[in-house]
């Protein structure tokens, strides 16, 4: 079970996308997991041949459970942990102690096994108690999916809200081990951003609508550049040493419904054009939005970008996301006061902020690594 984040515990497996003596790959989707944050595709980094599969379907398990096996390897032997009503963490059993948990005895109704139910929403509908034999199927062939399980669920609570006092809960921890283990250090600068906003009103002008480049692709291509050039601020602080990344994965900050907030990462952003950047960022915002990521776009951050640069702030304070060293905080891009030759007037502008790490950097590299990002949004046609 991958950890997508410092603040996760445990995940339910919900589907397999392999079975045994399947060939993957690196990159190949091989599970779906539900996680605080959403449904996660949960990638797999190495090449093979599944040789087992340790985990069933609907079970909850920790961060760190083997899953899988690949080509026989060396992973010990565990039983197959079985699905329960209810979702405890529950660590798998080795094949030579007694099980520690027990599968659900009660077989479905005959009309459950006809009726065409997908392996996510009967889990969800055992956590949830839905009688599966009283709802409705809305997917292909009337098959059942998770959310005719939600809806139905919901139908039976109308006067219950979803809470978000948990996923608060979480960001709270995860933002308090930060800030009691990190030295964190804060610098701020405002610059100019003229220069950008004529760059990409002349390239929105020959680009049809949905071509278009908002302020976001420009300022998170000028951190990413900035995290290549100076790699002090890029990689993780993990066993009491610094290892700095070679690759520049950009964390973007989205907050999603009931108060949740991930930080999924564009990744190679350095390399990527700008409207590459701009079209993984709708995508990304898109899919978080929707409750559905990929494994690797939350465990592979490393720098954080938040931003509000379309919203009424003048300047984020942001706090490290762990085990990151770093992390940009973006204001509104708005008319300021500005002294050019001498003369004050009215220039298009951004404040940016940093937050750092003192085991890793000072105030002077910090200053040098904001002083980057504005340098670099000053000629925004070679980002």
């Amino acid at each position: 079970m991958p950890s997508l984040g410092p603040d996760m515990e445990a995940g339910t497996l919900l589907q397999w996308r392999i079975k045994p003596g399947d060939a993957v790959k690196r990159g190949d989707i091989v599970a779906l997991v539900e996680t605080d944050k959403g449904i996660i595709d949960v990638e797999i980094f190495s090449d093979g041949v599944v040789d087992k599969l340790l985990v069933s379907e609907g079970a909850r398990v920790a961060v760190g459970t083997v899953l899988a096996q690949l080509n026989g390897g060396a992973a010990p032997a565990h039983e197959i942990i079985e699905a329960v009503p209810t979702p405890p963490v529950t660590p798998p059993t080795p094949a030579t102690s007694a099980p520690s948990v027990t599968s659900v005895s009660a077989a479905p109704a005959p009309e459950s096994h006809r009726r065409k139910i997908s392996p996510a929403a009967r889990a969800r509908a055992r956590e949830l108690g839905v009688d599966l034999d009283r709802v409705a199927g809305t997917g292909m062939g009337h098959a059942i999916t998770i959310e005719d399980v939600l809806k139905a669920a919901q139908a039976a609570k109308p006067a219950v809200a979803e809470p978000a006092h948990d996923m608060r809960q979480i960001i709270a921890r995860a933002m308090s081990r930060s800030k009691r283990e990190i030295p964190h250090y804060y610098l701020s600068l405002v610059c100019s951003f003229a220069k950008a906003r004529d760059f990409l009103d002349r390239y929105n002008a020959t680009v049809d609508i949905e071509s278009r480049l908002l302020p976001a692709a420009v300022l998170l291509k000028a951190v990413a550049q900035s995290a290549k050039a100076m790699p002090d601020f890029n990689g993780f602080y993990k066993a009491d040493a610094f290892k700095a990344s070679s690759d520049v994965h950009l964390g973007v900050a989205i907050a999603m419904r009931g108060g949740r907030l991930v930080a999924p990462a564009i990744l190679d952003a350095d390399q990527k054009s700008l409207p590459l950047i701009m079209t993984e960022l709708r995508d990304l915002a898109t899919r978080v939005r929707a409750g559905h990521m990929r494994s690797s776009e939350l465990s592979m951050p490393t720098i954080t970008v938040t931003s509000f640069a379309e919203e009424d702030v003048d300047f984020v304070i942001p706090v490290i996301y762990p085990p990151q060293v770093a992390i940009v905080g973006i204001g509104s891009v708005r008319e300021r006061p500005w002294v050019v030759d001498g003369q004050v007037r009215a220039e298009l502008t951004v404040p940016i902020s940093l937050a750092a790490d003192h085991r890793v950097t000072d105030g002077r590299a910090g200053s040098r690594f904001l002083a980057t990002i504005r340098n670099a949004l000053q000629a925004p046609e070679q980002l």
